[in-house]
């Protein structure tokens, strides 16, 4: 669990929980028995008989809401053999209530889990998770969605590999890491759009040259700073590292000269004044307002922001994947919170074609009208505005080329709140490069060495 204002995360300021139906936990699934499926599967639900499913989801912010609201009822008309019983809640509520519900007699049947080693590779290792994999094979998942992103939610059969392994769920939406760019700032410093990594770090220089802030990053809360240090992690080091460091994988170390390189780059910012002075005294939601209102010629951050810049800031902002040092992109992202089915569900049929129906291509459709980022055939989507086009093509290229790594915090329980001090440390230059590794590699191999 990361704290970005994301489907991935803790949302702020949410509403209060709506059902469509009942707001009572639980399936009119038998208790306490494993339904794992062995027969054929059936993916036509007109087929299934009367059914009720229930559903947890945290679909209760703004296009999240009026997308899933669309789905269900589509889906319901469908298929009125398939009752919908919604449960929706916070992250915070669903994450809260989800453990024990998964551990009692009555799970929901289908639920949103999140990605990371707390949620879904504890589920995983306690057997509370349907593998999905025979379902891949029937709804031709493994087209859909390319490996890059099921790798996301999938997992070894004892929960203690990430990455790899049996899908245990999917997500609707994506997430990646970018350069949200004030054009106008750009065009009025007489700079181009920066199309190499060695581009974007000398207009940096022109910038503040200008007298222009070049970045904009408030880092109060913690976990900011590390989405700027993985976008240039990735322009030094190769991104099957960063997915052995980040998934928790055994083999991986943060001590290498790549990774040094990458911190002292973030050093070498802080003192050429390419950030604010009270980057760590700034929070994320101020600063990325700032930006929205002026402040700065670059903001490195995620998609999420997506439908707050482009209603701010119109024709004057685009978003941009990090120009690649290597000439082969790479980017921090992953997904928002994967579908998942209860492995005491008596209905994983049913289950499986619900997930089916909202990741549907004309599921996607529904998602970009109501301005989120379709995780699947993402560039083919019709998006609202300029900037959600800009942002839809960003992540399609980035699936297309296998060019997503993952967030650096998914490695290890712990590792949140290690990487969050450790970047406020580094940022403040009361730790060296040298430390800031050592910090993490204290946290990595401790993990990596007792998952075993």
């Amino acid at each position: 669990m990361r704290s970005r204002p994301t489907t991935l995360l803790a949302a702020a300021g949410l509403i209060g929980a709506v059902a469509l139906a009942a707001c009572t936990p639980g399936s009119d699934s038998d208790s306490g028995q494993s339904a794992a499926p062995t027969g054929q599967v059936t993916t036509d639900p007109a087929k299934l008989g009367d059914v009720t499913l229930t559903v947890w989801d945290q679909e209760i912010r703004g296009g999240q809401k009026a997308q899933i609201e669309e789905l269900n009822q589509q889906f319901q008309q469908k298929y009125p053999n398939i009752k919908l019983k919604r449960v929706s809640r916070s992250t915070d509520d669903l994450n809260t209530t989800l453990k024990l519900a998964l551990s009692g007699n009555e799970p929901p049947d289908v639920f949103q889990a999140n990605n990371g080693r707390p949620q879904m590779g504890s589920f995983v290792q306690a057997g509370q998770l349907l593998p999905l994999d025979r379902y891949a094979d029937a709804y031709g998942w493994k087209d859909r969605y390319p490996e890059s992103v099921r790798k996301y939610s999938s997992y070894s059969p004892d929960g203690k590999t990430f990455g790899t392994g049996s899908l245990y769920g999917l997500p609707q939406v994506g997430e990646v890491v970018g350069i949200f760019v004030n054009k106008a700032k750009l065009e009025k410093a007489g700079v181009s759009m920066p199309q190499t990594w060695d581009e974007f770090t000398k207009s940096l220089a022109t910038l503040k040259g200008k007298g222009e802030l070049p970045l904009v990053l408030g880092n109060l809360d913690k976990w900011p700073a590390i989405h700027v240090f993985g976008t240039v992690q990735a322009q030094n080091v190769q991104p099957d590292a960063i997915r052995t460091l980040g998934f928790g994988q055994k083999g991986g170390s943060w001590k290498s000269p790549e990774n040094t390189k990458a911190a002292q780059t973030l050093v070498d910012w802080v003192d050429k004044g390419y950030f604010s002075k009270d980057v760590n005294g700034q929070g994320y939601d101020p600063a990325w307002q700032a930006f929205s209102k002026g402040t700065g010629a670059y903001l490195i951050a995620g998609t999420w922001l997506q439908a707050d810049l482009g209603k701010a800031m119109g024709d004057d902002v685009t978003f941009v994947l990090p120009p690649s040092a290597s000439g082969s992109p790479a980017a921090t992202g992953g997904t928002g919170i994967p579908w998942a089915v209860s492995s005491k569900s008596k209905h994983p049929d049913a289950a499986a074609a619900y997930i089916n129906f909202i990741t549907s291509p004309d599921a996607m459709g529904v998602l970009a009208k109501n301005d989120n980022l379709p995780i699947a055939d993402t560039a083919e989507q019709e998006a609202p505005n300029a900037l959600a086009k800009d942002v839809f093509g960003a992540f399609g290229t980035a699936v297309e080329k296998d060019a997503l790594v993952p967030y650096l915090d998914y490695a290890t329980p712990t590792m949140a709140d290690t990487i969050g001090a450790a970047l406020q440390d580094l940022l403040a230059k009361k730790a060296t490069p040298e430390q800031f590794l050592d910090t993490l590699e204290k946290d990595y191999s401790g993990f990596v060495s007792s998952n075993q």
